[in-house]
């Protein structure tokens, strides 16, 4: 097998390594649109929207006594209280307090936990499960296209009609779930577990529910939501709208993992296929640094230092204890110049001399794209994701910036496009670059 390692063997650096690589979107394997992606955008503020999740994150299934022990040894995470029906935001980081990955952990069983989202955290995890004395077993529900290769489906119903809609499709009133807690519902014979997470905060209400249940149930159940749902306003949810959610909600998806230097990251390098994710990786975006390590995040950037508990040992702890007390970059949001905005989608299309980088409609869910963003020319943090809702009203991106510059209403300028206008980038089409003027938004402008 060719590793990780041996790929960065023969290339300058992982900056020349990821930069080569041709431009890459995350991959979803369902519907782009079902009733268009502006009224499905509509239906999450408004009525509901039903997201299947089916298909496009890994499950990684942690089986054994010692399940709870590995999660605590690799996660900022407090275990303390973990166990069946509970469920948490894990983080992993590497030994110098630099995000790894994270994703959503499921306690289905007090010794069985799934861990689902993008591969990173969950790989690391494995691997620490192999080289260390845990009596765990892991089975890996790759993200497929068709449900047959999958073990479980997993359905996010979402917005202020939520609690109507399964009431109805179950038949009875919905058992008070806390929140990042799970219970059960009881759809069409079907038993279904259901995790609350709902983020839209409508008092007195379920407004977003997980649901999750054996492949095999996966029709029956969307077939009787679907139904029961069209009274209130339900609205299937595609990859478009589905990407173009972060604009929104400001998570962070795919932080580029802290893997690719040090030591003693070296054997996990070296564990690590080449043709993983983070093997594959493509990175872009206007800021460009030689350093990999000027693009990894620490868990306050990417708002998760709430997180961190040091009531026990874990990977990264001593690093992280030593930055607390540090300054560290603020998760904001950049509200797009419309005027800017609409050069931009204009000139890409129709100038032929000086097309500025185009723009995605409605977002862009790239791998690792990263963009300077600048007040009175001076360099104040990086701009990621952009996205347009019709909740926003706007395009928005989501930034890292430092903490002395994260003034609700502050004007900044975002520098779009490659520094070398998309030459040695594959799959970029040639272009300018140009600034985007926007401005600087502690909270959601859909908030």
């Amino acid at each position: 097998m060719v590793s990780l390692e041996n790929k960065l063997q023969q290339s300058t650096s992982p900056v020349q390594m990821m930069r080569v690589a041709p431009a890459a979107r995350y991959d979803f394997q369902y519907p782009a649109e079902h009733s268009g992606w502006l009224d499905e955008q509509w239906a999450w503020k408004h009525t509901a929207v039903l997201f299947d999740q089916s298909f496009h994150m890994d499950d990684f299934i942690f089986k054994g006594p010692d399940v709870k022990r590995l999660m605590a040894d690799t996660g900022i995470n407090s275990f303390a209280n973990f166990g069946s029906n509970k469920a948490k935001q894990f983080v992993a980081v590497n030994h110098d307090g630099y995000v790894i990955g994270d994703a959503i952990l499921f306690g289905f069983a007090d010794d069985e936990y799934h861990m689902v989202g993008a591969p990173m955290a969950g790989t690391w995890v494995t691997y620490q499960s192999e080289i260390g004395r845990y009596d765990v077993e892991v089975i890996r529900d790759a993200r497929a296209s068709d449900l047959r290769d999958r073990q479980l489906y997993r359905y996010q119903v979402t917005g202020p009609a939520t609690q109507d809609i399964l009431e109805k499709a179950q038949g009875s009133p919905l058992e008070p779930i806390k929140f990042f807690n799970m219970g059960q519902l009881n759809i069409a014979g079907k038993t279904v577990r259901a995790l609350n997470h709902g983020m839209a905060k409508v008092p007195g209400q379920v407004d977003g529910l997980e649901l999750m249940g054996p492949a095999e149930d996966a029709d029956t159940v969307l077939s009787a939501i679907l139904e029961a749902g069209e009274e209130f306003g339900l609205r299937r949810g595609g990859s478009r709208a589905y990407g173009s959610t972060l604009a929104e909600s400001g998570w962070f998806a795919l932080p580029v993992p802290a893997i690719y230097t040090g030591e003693k990251m070296k054997p996990y390098r070296e564990w690590l296929p080449a043709l993983s994710v983070e093997g594959m990786a493509s990175l872009d975006g206007s800021f460009v640094s030689d350093n990999i390590e000027d693009y990894y995040s620490t868990p306050w950037d990417l708002g998760y230092g709430h997180l961190i508990k040091f009531d026990h040992d874990f990977i990264g702890r001593k690093a992280l204890e030593s930055m607390a007390e540090q300054p560290h970059r603020k998760k904001v949001y950049l509200e797009w110049n419309n005027d800017d905005v609409g050069r931009v989608l204009t000139e890409s299309l129709f100038n032929k001399e000086e097309r500025p980088r185009e723009i995605d409609v409605p977002g862009s869910v790239g791998m690792f794209h990263f963009d300077q963003v600048t007040s009175g020319n001076r360099l104040i943090g990086v701009s990621w994701y952009t996205g347009y809702t019709f909740n926003n009203g706007c395009y928005v991106s989501l930034a890292l910036v430092d903490e002395a510059d994260a003034q609700d209403g502050a004007e900044v300028v975002v520098v779009w496009g490659e520094q070398d206008g998309g030459v040695s980038k594959p799959k970029v089409q040639p272009h300018v670059q140009t600034q985007i003027r926007a401005m600087l938004r502690t909270k959601s402008p859909a908030a």
